[in-house]
């Protein structure tokens, strides 16, 4: 005997509202397209501290075409990025803008957020036909220098001053010389930022990535650390050096394809009473934690780039950019570690402190 189905009414107001909301999110997706171009071109730097600028001078000053910069100004402006006079019909960037689109060292600090974005999106169509079969996709060149910039500014803002602090013991063998292996250093960034703040201390970074390696090298030799830093190509578990009196990994644990055997192997290059500083997005255990603007950029993120990258290593764990906690506690524990904390915290960062 067959049913007949009723239909489901509509609410024709929510579809509406729904409708447009789409259409701010289609706005919002070519506008981190806008935010990237803005910035590679120097045209928010231009801006800002200038007072009003007509597209005709913004134009001149950056050695654009006047005709891109009308249409790029009036999307900023549509957008809140941009302030706009009627009356003079001159554009400016607003003291709150400024800060967070043009100065690298404030914790505020967006473009590299963008970038990563964008990065993220160019790979889509790949990540559409993986998703089909379950295999992974490896990051592309195109996504490592967005990354660092996004996460730089934190780490200048934080790592010195509240995260190693946080950690039991930790700052004072630092301050008197400490072997630290920074596992996943990417770019660097993180490893050398510690490096200028204990020059007692000798620093080992490694990563997958041979471009990113080469990069942090040429950033050591700048910052003046190329002494006391070594950098190699080396994947997670099994990155050279023993007796290490702090192992850390920024932001990538969830990246990588074996993270349970990179703990152990972390377990295996600690002193005996060594500590390692896991540092991950912030993220609650629970799906509804997340539901939130960071959760909801982490999980598009997680989609498009971190859970690829870890389904394309031996294993693919795969535990996502929302891993949370618990499930950061679960890969450490199966790595042999016993005490496991949360340290510190930021509305983008769980720091947690991690021992034998």
């Amino acid at each position: 005997m067959s049913t007949i189905e009723e239909p489901v009414a509509v609410d024709g107001d929510k579809l509406m509202q729904f409708v447009f909301r789409a259409v701010d999110e289609v706005g919002a997706t070519l506008n981190a397209a806008l935010v990237v171009m803005g910035d590679k071109l120097g045209w928010y730097r231009a801006l800002a501290g200038a007072g009003g600028l007509s597209p005709a001078e913004l134009a001149e000053r950056t050695g654009s075409a006047e005709r891109y910069v009308r249409e790029w100004l009036n999307a900023q402006a549509a957008g809140g990025y941009v302030h706009y006079d009627p009356d003079s019909g001159l554009y400016s960037l607003p003291p709150e803008q400024t800060v967070a689109l043009t100065e690298p060292d404030s914790p505020a600090y967006l473009p590299g957020l963008f970038q990563t974005a964008i990065g993220s999106i160019i790979d889509s169509p790949r990540i559409t036909e993986a998703a089909r079969s379950g295999a992974g996709l490896g990051w592309g060149d195109h996504v490592h220098e967005g990354c660092e910039r996004f996460f730089r500014p934190s780490y200048n803002a934080h790592l010195v001053a509240e995260w190693l602090p946080a950690l039991d013991g930790v700052l004072d063998k630092l301050e008197r010389g400490a072997l630290v292996a920074d596992v996943g250093c990417g770019h660097g960034a993180s490893t050398i930022l510690m490096a200028q703040a204990f020059p007692n201390s000798t620093f080992v970074g490694s990563d997958y990535h041979d471009g990113s390696i080469e990069t942090a090298r040429s950033r050591a030799q700048e910052g003046g650390v190329a002494d006391r830093v070594t950098f190699n190509v080396e994947p997670a578990a099994s990155f050279s050096g023993t007796g290490y009196d702090l192992v850390t990994v920024f932001d990538c644990l969830h990246d990588m394809g074996d993270p349970v055997g990179a703990a152990r192997h972390v377990h295996s290059a600690l002193a005996p009473d060594g500590t390692w500083m896991i540092v991950e997005p912030n993220a609650g255990d629970r799906v509804e934690d997340n539901l939130n603007p960071v959760g909801r950029t982490y999980y598009g993120f997680s989609t498009l780039l971190c859970t690829p990258a870890s389904l394309s290593q031996d294993v693919g764990l795969a535990l996502g950019a929302q891993a949370g906690e618990a499930r950061i506690r679960d890969v450490v524990e199966a790595g042999g570690f016993t005490r496991f904390r949360r340290a510190a915290e930021t509305p983008f960062n769980l720091v947690f402190e991690t021992r034998v």
